[in-house]
């Protein structure tokens, strides 16, 4: 039988996956695509770079915050407000993402979900 703890240790390391794989992606193998979407807001060049890398840096902070397993009130409440940021630079940028079918703005709904799940609910809040 899974313990509460058990489940929300395994919640947020599926977070910090999510988190860190997107900014090995964003800084690697998926760096054309972030071009092609600021190029849409005729974000290029050096700016383009800096965006790009900023971002994966962020990502990469939050993934091993989660990690960490420090101060995770905080860390929540960080990629609810980093989640609500970029789906909505995203909605202007890129409106179309939200009918794209892999869903790279809908899927922030239920990681929204579970972050507020596990920010009211997560019992290891209390002893970090």
């Amino acid at each position: 039988m899974l313990t509460q703890s058990t489940i929300f240790r395994y919640c947020r390391f599926s977070l910090a996956f999510m988190w860190l794989f997107t900014a090995a992606t964003s800084f690697w193998w998926g760096r054309d695509i972030g071009y092609e979407v600021l190029a849409l807001q005729n974000i290029q060049n050096d700016f383009a770079d800096l965006c790009i890398n900023a971002g994966s840096l962020l990502d990469a902070f939050i993934g091993l915050w989660l990690l960490g397993n420090y101060q995770l009130k905080w860390c929540y409440r960080l990629q609810i407000t980093i989640i609500l940021v970029y789906s909505l630079l995203l909605s202007f940028i890129a409106p179309q993402f939200w009918l794209h079918p892999f869903g790279p703005i809908t899927k922030n709904i239920p990681i929204l979900a579970l972050l507020f799940f596990l920010y009211k609910f997560d019992s290891s809040l209390t002893t970090h």
